[in-house]
């Protein structure tokens, strides 16, 4: 596992983004794990994450891009902050992009999007916290090519997101990552998955967070919903 995976892990842990004990999902779904990106609240918890993030889109997608778009609301401070650390640790300026929940109908930035706005010639990686179902880039995916003045002038190079959690879409027997990716023709990719994690925290970790018991409950939550683990 490359080093700033581990540190990833770490942080996600440190900053109680990634909790373990009984969560229900959106899905329904009765899960031991749980993370909110939310949680990242200070100065210094934003930089680092973007610097995390930036490491990511570099090692999956390399430079050719030129805008990144957080879908609103987690997405927003997601893609400020990594095009921040992009522009530090790569030398290479990025943009960023954001829809907005109402489309604004007045001043000189009235329209669907906040920040940049997309246009064609564009190549865009799509940026967020996490994906369960898959359920978030049907909105988003639209609200992108919705900016083209004709079809396939706007390139989605890929998807970035903090955490594969390596379970199956609702309607699928493939991960969300894997359906985004067969649906759509572009890569979804994540920091770190939660194989990542149980490696780092169990099996070759201290099992401080990631006990014998509740490595147990991971197993059986996988036996009925993973893909991939």
């Amino acid at each position: 596992m490359e080093q700033y995976k581990k540190e990833f892990i770490d942080f996600m842990v440190e900053c109680e983004v990634l909790k373990f004990g009984s969560f229900v999902l959106k899905s329904g779904r009765k899960s031991p794990f749980f993370m909110n990106a939310g949680a990242y609240i200070t100065g210094s918890q934003l930089f680092r994450l973007g610097g995390f993030y930036a490491n990511a889109i570099h090692d999956n997608f390399g430079d050719d891009f030129d805008v990144l778009f957080g879908p609103a609301y987690k997405g927003i401070p997601l893609a400020v902050a990594t095009a921040i650390a992009y522009s530090r640790m790569y030398g290479k300026e990025v943009k960023y992009c954001s829809d907005r929940k109402e489309e604004k109908d007045h001043g000189a930035d009235k329209g669907a999007l906040l920040g940049y706005k997309i246009k064609d010639g564009d190549r865009v990686v799509i940026i967020e916290d996490v994906t369960t179902s898959g359920k978030s880039i049907e909105e988003t995916y639209p609200k992108i090519k919705a900016q083209e003045t004709k079809p396939g002038a706007i390139k989605i190079v890929g998807e970035i997101v903090s955490l594969n959690r390596m379970e199956r879409a609702l309607d699928s027997s493939k991960s969300a990552l894997d359906v985004i990716t067969e649906k759509y023709g572009f890569p979804a990719k994540a920091i770190v998955s939660m194989k990542d994690v149980v490696d780092a925290l169990y099996t070759n970790g201290d099992k401080t967070y990631i006990t014998d018991e509740l490595k147990k409950e991971i197993d059986d939550y996988y036996s009925q919903y993973g893909a991939g683990f």
